[in-house]
């Protein structure tokens, strides 16, 4: 082969040492082969070997897979009989592995119509919880209709809880030990406080919860937070009380409208004993530790919930929202929903909750050895493969989504070692059980012959060499140690005049015996190798990716270069989104380089001035705020929008040159917030607190309107009108009073002018009673 041969360049000195140095490098076995003063030409590449004569005397062992069980998927469940139900395949599979040579085999999953469903309803009954426990007194009934929709073979339960009867967390006074609600007004009598008490057993007989849930009257605690992790601890170890069957789907609601004491708050009350993650209900089925152990962690309760194949669904109010929908991502496979002050949509949030969690499909590992390497490749329902993911969604019952499991081991443990792991969908009874076994051991080992006529009976012969006993050395043992001798001296030097065992060694009976080095290893035939002597990254040695060979680094599958520091896996360049580098980048050595101008982050995910950047950042603000969209599956809304921090406000500010400003519809309003990106790396997104909204107007208002444009138009035409007239009139008088000024003569003396009066003089005569009169008439 060109350049560098990783397996002639390893100085193996063993078949078994040949294997390791990398998956394509075989061993030839065969007695007479190769140089007489070098042994690892021995070990090379398969082609090579064979075309220097090795034919038929060649250890190159594969890694191999065997199916074991291989039952087909169940396409219903409740048809058949309790564990017949098959949603995994193959259930058994089993590995024989050669380091570094991967193997890989296909899993499919099947969500089956129709199965059993078990539901546990775990009631908070502090006294705020009063106007819940009254609108759930016929839960039952209802919850059972809706949920007969989805599966023949329904059953339910139920259990409540308050808080450790012990002080600071409720009142312990002995005038509350009766009823610590005495002397509230507003509820003055309750039942004494306790810990967690189940009531009912997983039943088909709904009546039996009705009947429960009217016995129940809440009660009262001091402090804010109530004792739930408490409770879900003891319903999902105590199995057998509960009642949880092995072929049901598990679903655990817990429904509180506070939040929750969690492991160290209990030393606020003196109790320093962790919490011991047993069943601890005594014969009344109340939890009788209580007042001896810490409230659990998130991580035992994870364990405990995945242990029983247990769905919690976290139903709480919109107040506490985020702090439970954080949970959800120290608690693999939870969901939180939101749950109306008065519980009024319990039925609702269940259906959607179960709906939600049967949409999707993720595999989880347990008990995986360390040096055992797992990728997974997803082909969802869409037939796209998606490299490095374990998850699909947006399933539909009896949809089906296979994935591929690559397997690699990375060393050699000790000999007849074996492993054995479990892969199984999160929240599933089924599993599938993987077998690991090691082929580090060549089949020429097992043929040795000890005291060996080829090894002049000093040595044991095996896979071609001798392996001399104490005190003896050469090709076939044929010298003792301390002998030596200048005619032997050339077999000792690399070449003509370089120093002997390249002035690393003693040369002893046409041998190098090669010192011994503070450093590490200096080994070869000629002392001319030593595993220190290679390129470091960071001052690691082969960017501890890779061994050191004879002054080359022999990198670990999955990585190159001259220090090993490149990695092949393209896992890390993956996207939320499922594409590689967010489709701005390409990823080298195991990293993005974006190259979408504005575009950066680990997988290139950040891009203030990239098309459709609006839309990636909507999917964050609806699945954290509202618990809706395409992300408002929890695990995958904490995966998407790790690095999103949301701000609500009042009102938006825009006048941030750095900031983009973003809109959306949301039924008929528009939701809007800014999107910019902080020096820590993370997004900050502000959003107002609700959709600006516009009102559409009455049909009076509308009216109104009209009338009211119709007189201001007609009031503003009269008033044009009468300044038009205006106008023209003081024209005209003002061309009448110009025209007469100009006049040549005056008005009293003009000849045409006659008065309007005129008088004449009448001479007259009469007698009157024998008078005369002379006078005039005017």
């Amino acid at each position: 082969a060109e350049g560098l041969n990783l397996c002639t360049s390893g100085s193996a000195t063993s078949c078994e040492e040949c294997l390791l140095i990398h998956p394509k490098c075989a061993w030839c076995s065969k007695e007479e082969f190769g140089s007489t003063k070098s042994i690892t030409s021995r070990c090379d590449f398969l082609q090579n070997l064979i075309a220097n004569g090795c034919a038929g005397a060649i250890e190159n062992p594969s890694s191999s897979i065997s199916v074991v069980k291989n039952v087909p998927l169940s396409s219903k469940g409740s048809d058949q009989t309790h564990l017949d139900v098959t949603q995994i395949t193959p259930q058994k599979v089993a590995l024989n592995l050669r380091p570094g040579d991967q193997t890989s085999f296909r899993v499919q999953v099947r969500q089956v119509e129709d199965y059993p469903v078990d539901l546990y309803y775990l009631m908070d009954l502090s006294l705020s919880m009063n106007d819940d426990l009254d609108n759930i007194r016929n839960l039952g009934t209802k919850l059972a209709e809706e949920m007969r929709k989805l599966t023949s073979n329904f059953r339910l339960g139920f259990g409540s809880f308050v808080d450790k009867n012990i002080s600071p967390f409720s009142y312990t006074a002995p005038r509350y030990q009766n009823n610590p609600c005495i002397g509230y007004k507003l509820f003055p009598s309750c039942v004494p406080s306790f810990g967690f008490r189940h009531l009912l057993s997983l039943t088909d007989k709904v009546d039996r919860f009705n009947e429960e849930v009217q016995k129940q009257k809440v009660s009262r605690n001091r402090d804010a937070p109530e004792g739930g992790f408490d409770a879900i601890l003891q319903a999902a170890v105590c199995k057998e009380k509960i009642g949880w069957r092995k072929e049901a789907s598990h679903l655990l609601v817990f429904t509180t409208d506070d939040v929750p004491h969690i492991a160290l708050d209990g030393k606020l009350g003196g109790l320093v004993q962790p919490h011991d993650g047993q069943c601890h209900l005594n014969e009344a089925n109340e939890y009788s530790a209580s007042s001896q152990l810490d409230y659990p962690s998130l991580a035992l309760l994870g364990e405990k919930l995945a242990e029983n194949n247990i769905h919690l669904i976290f139903a709480v109010t919109k107040s506490h929202y985020v702090l439970y929908k954080n949970f959800t991502a120290l608690i693999p496979g939870t969901t939180v929903e939101i749950l109306h002050k008065d519980s009024k949509n319990i039925i609702e949030l269940i259906v959607k909750a179960y709906n939600s969690i049967r949409s999707k499909v993720e595999l989880t590992v347990w008990d995986s050895p360390e040096d055992i390497g797992l990728t997974f490749t997803a082909t969802c329902q869409d037939g796209l493969s998606y490299p490095g993911l374990r998850k699909c969604g947006d399933l539909k019952i009896g949809d089906t989504v296979s994935f591929e499991v690559a397997v690699e081991a990375r060393s050699c443990p000790a000999e007849d070692t074996s492993h054995i792991f479990t892969i199984k969908p999160a929240g599933f009874r089924d599993t599938l059980e993987v077998a690991v076994t090691y082929n580090c051991l060549c089949g020429c080992t097992g043929r040795a012959t000890p005291a060996s006529g080829k090894c002049s009976g000093n040595g044991t012969y095996a896979c071609g060499l001798c392996d001399c006993d104490a005190g003896y050395l050469g090709a076939r043992c044929e010298c003792e140690e301390g002998a030596s001798g200048d005619t032997h001296h050339a077999m000792c030097r690399e070449a003509e005049g370089k120093p002997l065992c390249s002035g690393r060694g003693e040369c002893s009976c046409n041998q190098c015996l090669c010192h011994e080095s503070e450093f590490g290893n200096i080994y070869g035939p000629f002392c001319e190798c030593d595993d220190f002597s290679c390129a470091r990254y960071k001052g690691v040695l082969c960017s501890g990716h890779g061994e050191c060979h004879c002054g080359e680094c022999k990198c670990h599958a999955g990585y190159i270069g001259d220090n090993c520091n490149c990695s092949t896996e393209t896992d890390s360049c993956v996207s939320s989104d499922g594409q590689m580098c967010s489709g701005r980048g390409t990823c080298v050595c195991g990293k993005c380089q974006c190259t979408e101008p504005g575009a950066f982050g680990e997988t290139c995910e950040k891009c203030p001035t990239c098309p459709g950047v609006c839309s990636t950042k909507r999917d964050c603000i609806e699945c954290k705020l509202f618990n809706s969209g395409r992300l408002a599956d929890n695990q995958t809304c904490q995966k998407h929008c790790k690095d999103e921090i949301i701000t609500t406000v009042d009102v938006l500010e825009t006048d941030d040159p750095n900031a983009i400003l973003c809109a959306y519809p949301v039924n008929n309003c528009v939701m809007k917030f800014t999107y910019s990106e902080l020096a820590s790396g993370k997004s900050n997104l502000t959003v107002l607190k609700e959709p600006a909204c516009s009102s559409a107007p009455s049909a009076v208002t509308i009216v109104l309107a009209v009338i009211g444009s119709v007189v201001l138009i007609g009031i503003i035409l009269l008033g044009l009108w009468k300044l038009l007239v205006t106008i023209h009139d003081r024209r005209e008088f003002d061309r009448f009073q110009s025209e007469r000024s100009r006049a040549r003569y005056e008005m009293a003396s003009n000849p045409l002018y006659r008065k309007p009066i005129s008088t004449h003089n009448v001479e007259f005569t009469f007698n009157k009673l024998n008078k005369s009169y002379n006078g005039t008439v005017d």
